[in-house]
């Protein structure tokens, strides 16, 4: 794969047009306010993986709808804290799996939140556990257009509401310092980072790998990779409806939420990525955290990498990154 995107000295600077509905605001306030008439009903149950120096236990709380939604909760054995938390979201089509395949987390010093995506899990990985009771009009296969024609029926709408809570349900636990909560997440998760930074106050970090969500008009005309793709596939059948499509996803934007953010931001970003091009990243970077007047952020480009971006290596930098915004001590 060669670079196909602006160059890099051009996506440094790049920062399109918003097409941000008036009401964007009042629009979530009134979700999050109707998410919150639900008692947050956090369950932990211990979950016996077979390991020693890590504790770990599924997690239940009350999403969008006050729909159940599971989660891993994992963090060091035997330390009471009150710890520094990392609430994580999954890529695109992916499910929560086991515990012990998401450790690094709690390893580190972290008490982790590996959030399910209601209804996916069956794409790659082993497995997710929530459903997503919630239905939707005609959409293509996969779920980008599911509720496309109304913002208030979307799939994501419920889907970021579940973030939002997520962050709330962590707070909740004894042993969370609840104001040293980061969020985190690759590609659809890095989208999802993106905007619950953009809604849940008083984050300490927001870290988005090759983030998704972001930029949709945009992405769909310089790609035609999937999950991107479903939306084309979607306007070549429903002829005449692309301008309430993009209405639809101007709601759910991450560079929406992203202009939003308070908190410090890293990113992350492929040069050679056709399924979340360069310039939909740049765009929600280069506009990350603009109405606040944030400073602190930064971008790690990878430039022959694809979607993969950098992987065990953005981890490490990660964990430097973020150790002394938290002041982590075990």
């Amino acid at each position: 794969m060669a670079l196909f995107d602006l160059p890099l000295a051009e996506l440094t600077t790049y920062r399109p047009e918003l097409d941000e509905p008036a009401d964007l605001d009042a629009f979530w306030d009134a979700t999050l306010a109707h998410a919150r008439t639900f008692d947050l009903n956090v369950s932990v149950v211990p979950v016996d993986e077979g390991l020693t120096l890590i504790e770990t236990a599924d997690l239940t709380f009350a999403g969008f709808g006050g729909h159940p939604i599971h989660a891993w909760l994992t963090r060091p054995a035997g330390v009471t804290g009150p710890l520094p938390a990392i609430v994580e979201f999954i890529g695109y089509g992916g499910g929560r799996g086991f515990a012990h395949e998401h450790l690094g987390w709690a390893a580190a010093g972290y008490v982790h939140l590996l959030m399910d995506t209601r209804g996916q899990g069956s794409g790659w990985g082993t497995g997710g556990h929530t459903a997503d009771p919630a239905g939707s009009g005609p959409a293509s296969p996969g779920f980008m257009t599911r509720g496309i024609e109304d913002p208030a029926d979307h799939y994501y709408r419920r889907v970021i509401t579940d973030g939002v809570r997520a962050v709330e349900a962590i707070r909740s636990l004894p042993g969370v310092d609840p104001t040293r909560v980061a969020v985190t997440g690759g590609s659809q998760g890095g989208g999802l980072a993106l905007a619950v930074g953009g809604l849940a106050d008083g984050l300490v970090a927001v870290m988005a790998d090759v983030p998704f969500l972001c930029h949709y008009r945009h992405a769909v005309e310089i790609t035609d990779s999937f999950p991107y793709g479903e939306i084309t596939a979607y306007l070549s059948v429903h002829r005449g409806s692309e301008e309430q499509v993009f209405r639809t996803l101007s709601y759910l934007d991450g560079v929406h939420f992203a202009r939003r953010a308070t908190a410090p931001a890293l990113f992350s970003v492929g040069l050679m990525d056709l399924t979340c091009p360069p310039s939909t990243v740049f765009a929600a970077f280069n506009r990350y955290g603009e109405v606040a007047g944030v400073t602190d952020k930064e971008i790690e480009v990878y430039p022959f990498n694809q979607h993969e971006g950098g992987q065990g290596y953005q981890f490490v930098r990660q964990l430097a990154w973020l150790a002394p915004r938290v002041a982590l001590t075990v």
